[in-house]
C-alpha cells in the first residue's frame, strides 16, 4: 500500500468523502446459518446495583457482560482454513492434528488475515432481477456479467466484489432472510482468479442446500474461492444504503479481528464514497 495512503484516506473524509456502515447489528436470535448456531448470545453478568455503593467517595459503578457466539455469526469474514478439498487447503496445507487442533487451527486463521483496505465494486443484480431477487434464486454467469456491464464497472486480482440480492433489509425477518438468493458455482469459478475477496447480503454467498451440477457439491463458491484459490468469502453484509446511492465503485476497508485459531472472525466493513 502506498505510503500516504492512510492521509489520503483521511482528506477523503474531512473533504466531504461519504461513509456508509456495511455491517449488520448483532443481537440474541439474528440470522444464522443452522451448522453454526449460536449465532450469538449475551449475558449482563456484572451489573452497575452490584458494584455501586453509596460509602465510595465517587460512587462509581461499573457494568460488563459475556458475548457467547461462533465464528461464523454475523458480519463476518471467512478465514482460508474454514474450507478444504479432498483434505486439504488452498496451498496443499493438509488438513491432519498438527493444523487442526481442538483449540482452532495452527495456520490459515483469522488472526493471518489482514487489514482489507481496497479497491470495492458493488455488483447490484437487483436492477436487472428485481428487488429482491426470487428467492433461492442462483445468480448466473449471464446474470451476473449482464449486471456488471450495466453497471459499467471493472475489477481486478486485488479487488473486492460485493454482490448484493436485496434480502440485506430482511435481517429481522428470519423466515425471509433464510430464503436469499445466492451465487452459482459457476460464477465463484469464474472469479476464482479474479479477485481478492468478494461478499454478499444472504447468509453464505451461496445458496445453501442446492447441490451445484458441475462440482457436486453444496456451497460450490466455498469449493472454487476458498478452498481451491485461497479467495476470502464475506457473508451477512448491510449493502442496502451503498445501493440507494448507486455508487459501483469506491474505498473498501474490513479490519478482521486477530482471532488465533478460529475460522472466522467479525468484521465492521465501510464503503468510502
Amino acid at each position: 500500500m502506498p505510503e500516504r495512503t492512510g492521509l489520503k484516506i483521511l482528506d477523503m473524509i474531512s473533504g466531504g468523502a461519504k461513509v456508509i456502515d456495511l455491517e449488520h447489528d448483532r443481537f440474541p436470535g439474528m440470522p444464522a446459518f443452522d451448522p453454526v448456531k449460536p449465532a450469538m448470545e449475551y449475558f449482563l453478568y456484572r451489573q452497575h446495583e452490584n458494584s455501586y455503593s453509596t460509602s465510595q467517595e465517587k460512587r462509581r459503578s461499573s457494568s460488563s457482560g459475556l458475548i457467547v457466539m461462533t465464528d461464523q455469526s454475523g458480519t463476518h469474514l471467512d478465514a482460508l482454513c474454514h474450507q478444504a478439498y479432498d483434505m486439504k487447503m488452498f496451498d496443499g496445507t493438509p488438513i491432519n492434528s498438527e493444523v487442526e487442533t481442538p483449540w482452532g487451527f495452527k495456520k490459515h486463521d483469522s488472526a493471518e488475515i489482514p487489514p482489507i483496505i481496497r479497491k470495492g465494486v458493488l455488483v447490484d443484480c437487483t436492477e436487472l432481477l428485481g428487488d429482491p431477487l426470487p428467492e433461492n434464486h442462483e445468480v448466473t454467469l449471464k446474470e451476473f456479467q449482464s449486471v456488471i456491464k450495466h453497471e459499467g464497472v471493472s475489477f481486478g486480482k486485488e479487488d473486492v466484489i460485493l454482490l448484493r440480492t436485496g434480502y440485506g433489509k430482511y435481517w429481522n425477518d428470519f423466515s425471509k432472510y433464510r430464503n436469499a438468493a445466492g451465487v452459482s458455482g459457476e460464477v465463484s469459478k469464474f472469479l476464482s482468479d479474479k479477485c481478492y475477496a468478494v461478499g454478499a447480503d444472504n447468509l453464505a454467498w451461496d445458496v445453501p442446500g442446492k447441490v451445484d451440477s458441475d462440482s457436486g457439491v453444496i456451497q460450490p463458491g466455498h469449493l472454487h474461492l476458498i478452498a481451491k484459490s485461497g479467495i476470502y468469502i464475506m457473508e451477512n453484509l448491510f449493502l442496502e444504503e451503498l445501493a440507494k446511492t448507486r455508487t459501483y465503485e469506491f474505498l473498501f476497508i474490513a479490519l478482521p479481528l486477530k482471532m488465533r485459531g478460529t475460522t472466522g472472525t467479525p468484521i465492521r466493513p465501510v464503503a468510502i464514497l
